[in-house]
């Protein structure tokens, strides 16, 4: 196992609601709908151990309003980060080590259909989660794993999962 990914931890589920519960507490009367997304989200699969969590809010006002509130918590703020219409917070532990992602869209994003799909056909797809999990053993196995290999590794498959995930995820919430 190498230093990027580690076995699934049936406690990350209860380090979300944990987490979850403080930025509810820190957004005070301003909604935002949390869910706990990524790899630690997806039992039985290799993951790296931070926590990613997917807030909706109806006007992405409410995220900047309280980047301070998150702030307190530990968060840094890194604004869009890459993706239109997202705010991206990460947080990290006192010896440096990254611990969570806060990943805010408005309701209605695509963005939040793509990561709740993936999550969800992963979780009810064992035979895509473990072939999606072997690619991160191997992408991050031999003497010295790159970041960066890693997550463009990943990538491909990720965007090859998608559209059946979507696909799939559209036609449950049907029925």
């Amino acid at each position: 196992m190498s230093a990027f990914v580690v076995p699934h931890d049936p406690d990350w589920k209860e380090a979300f609601f944990t987490e979850a519960a403080e930025i509810e507490v820190a957004f005070g009367p301003s909604p935002i709908k949390l869910h706990h997304i990524g790899s630690t989200a997806i039992p039985g699969i290799l993951a790296k151990p931070i926590i990613d969590l997917l807030g909706e809010v109806h006007d992405l006002a409410v995220a900047d309003a309280n980047a301070r509130a998150l702030e307190e918590l530990g968060y840094e703020i890194m604004g869009a980060y890459g993706i239109e219409g997202r705010r991206y917070f990460r947080k990290t532990d006192r010896a440096g080590r990254r611990t969570h992602h806060l990943h805010i869209f408005e309701v209605g994003s695509p963005h939040i259909e793509r990561l709740l799909a993936f999550r969800d056909y992963l979780t009810t797809h064992a035979d895509i989660a473990a072939d999606y999990s072997s690619l991160k053993a191997k992408l991050t196995s031999g003497d010295e794993p790159s970041w960066n290999g890693y997550v463009g590794g990943k990538d491909p498959y990720v965007r090859a999962v998608e559209p059946r995930a979507i696909e799939w995820y559209r036609k449950l919430r049907k029925k």
